[in-house]
């Protein structure tokens, strides 16, 4: 039996509703929506001043990529169904206790580095297992570890050393074959030759002259870009991936499906965990000091970067991609207005609106999903 026109145009209309929804559910449409608007702005308003030069590209790169490696982590868990308020704080204890080991205890910087990764991962793994076994929420279990790790951040060198700044780090890590993997450059002769070209700007006076003002790639950024593609391939292209997605969205359902539900949670608090302990080894390599104020807020501007990524709060949904676009976001705007000559005391303004935004539009994605009203 043939269709009749009006039964086509029906199809036709169900049709192009769905390709629509399916292009509007996408996790990573708001962060590619946000990366162009950033983008045009400042080429716009701040193209005068440096920013897209390549000292200026570095500088928002470096700031982007702190944002990356905690966002990754925090996307993995968040799609988890779960939340960890202690990055900040673990950022500060990680860096803390790096210092302690290498500097006031004078070990070799290599074990100092090894030894805070186990005790952070640990710390991670201890948040999880109370989460699943006493049923509590994450945000509880885990805003009692912020004070926790931030109390000891303060109270340890302040004890040794009766100061919360302790420095000599890159004196300490002199030689060691393990810090250049945290505070390294890559590519330096490609710049060098860059330079050379007069591809790259170079210094024009003093010991730097002839150099060129980029030498290099720092390991800060090859760590952010090296976590997204494993958070990326981990979640979209292996059984794992699935794991997280079913334990987000219904956890009973998962269990009855044969998911470890537990387990994946714990070893996505452990992720977020070695994720903020390489944030951490990473900034007190290169500034060559831990302080006990580091850290501060990192969780929830890992949080925000996530749900601008196209994450949802109630977990089960969300991208890696998205969430490094999220982060880029942040570090270009952040940047972006010193280099536009705005005050910088926006950027939390712009913080507060951006996230308030995409909560809306996310819950709004939700319903969707979801087929809520």
């Amino acid at each position: 039996m043939t269709e009749t026109p009006a039964l086509h145009q029906s199809d036709e209309r169900i049709k192009s509703r769905s390709r629509f929804r399916e292009a509007l559910i996408v996790p990573e449409l708001g962060g590619i929506c946000g990366t162009i608007l950033v983008f045009t702005f400042f080429l716009l308003t701040a193209h005068e001043s440096g920013m897209f030069n390549a000292a200026g590209v570095l500088n928002w790169s470096v700031v982007s990529a702190q944002f990356m490696i905690i966002a990754v982590g925090a996307c993995l868990l968040m799609i988890a169904g779960e939340f960890d308020l202690s990055v900040g704080s673990m950022i500060g204890f990680a860096g803390m206790m790096i210092a302690i080991f290498s500097v006031n205890m004078g070990w070799p910087m290599w074990i100092a580095i090894l030894v805070a990764f186990a005790l952070c991962v640990a710390t991670g793994a201890l948040n999880g297992w109370i989460c699943v076994k006493t049923g509590l929420p994450s945000f509880i279990v885990t805003l009692a570890s912020l004070f926790i790790l931030r109390g000891l951040t303060i109270f340890l060198p302040q004890t040794l050393e009766n100061k919360t700044i302790i420095g000599g780090i890159r004196e300490a890590a002199e030689g060691d074959w393990l810090a250049p993997v945290f505070g390294g450059k890559v590519l330096t002769g490609l710049f060098q030759w860059f330079g050379e070209i007069g591809l790259i700007a170079t210094f024009e006076r003093g010991v730097n002259k002839g150099m060129p003002v980029v030498d290099g790639i720092p390991m800060l950024i090859v760590w952010a870009l090296v976590l997204v593609a494993f958070g990326h391939v981990l979640l979209t292209k292996t059984r794992f991936g699935n794991w997280i997605f079913a334990s987000g969205g219904d956890a009973e359902s998962a269990r009855n499906s044969g998911v470890p539900v537990n387990r994946v949670k714990i070893m996505m608090f452990m992720f977020t965990a070695f994720c903020a302990t390489v944030f951490a080894t990473c900034q007190v390599i290169e500034f060559g000091s831990a302080g006990a104020d580091r850290g501060l807020l990192k969780e929830f501007e890992a949080i925000i970067a996530v749900v601008i990524g196209g994450a949802l709060l109630t977990g089960g949904y969300g991208s890696v991609l998205g969430a490094a676009l999220g982060a880029l976001i942040f570090g270009v705007v952040q940047q972006g207005l010193f280099f536009a000559g705005v005050e910088s005391s926006l950027f939390r303004v712009f913080l507060g609106i951006i996230l308030l935004f995409a909560v809306v539009l996310n819950t709004y994605i939700r319903r969707i999903i979801t087929g809520e009203k």
